[in-house]
């Protein structure tokens, strides 16, 4: 992995879904980051855990913002997608231990064995 990309993880790691307690990152909301270090430009194209997340334009903004301040100069570019549907499974294993923190037990587990248990 780069540095520059590295460096945008990272700096999107500092926006929080308020709502679930993670980062973007973590949360499995970031679907792609490409660098253009030529052109200065830096694409993410990101979703959202619904496409009604109340807090959707909020979580955009911030990335946009943090990306920005992280990188003066760049053009940022920030698309949200809802393809494919966002689900738990995306959460990364940093994100799953904070949830397990949170509440006690493995929710991503929970979410996978309550949806198999319906495709019975």
């Amino acid at each position: 992995m780069s540095e520059i990309k590295q460096r945008v993880l990272n700096a999107l790691k500092k926006v929080e879904d308020p709502e679930i307690g993670l980062n973007l990152v973590d949360l499995g909301l970031i679907y792609d980051i490409n660098i253009d270090e030529k052109e200065k430009k830096i694409s993410v194209l990101m979703t959202l855990t619904s496409p009604m997340c109340p807090l959707g334009r909020v979580l955009y903004y911030n990335a946009v913002e943090i990306l920005k301040s992280e990188f003066p100069g760049w053009k940022i570019v920030v698309e949200l997608t809802f393809n494919p549907p966002w689900s738990p499974e995306r959460i990364t294993e940093e994100g799953r231990e904070k949830l397990k923190e949170i509440f006690g037990y493995d929710v991503v587990s929970e979410w996978i064995s309550r949806i198999k248990g319906k495709d019975k």
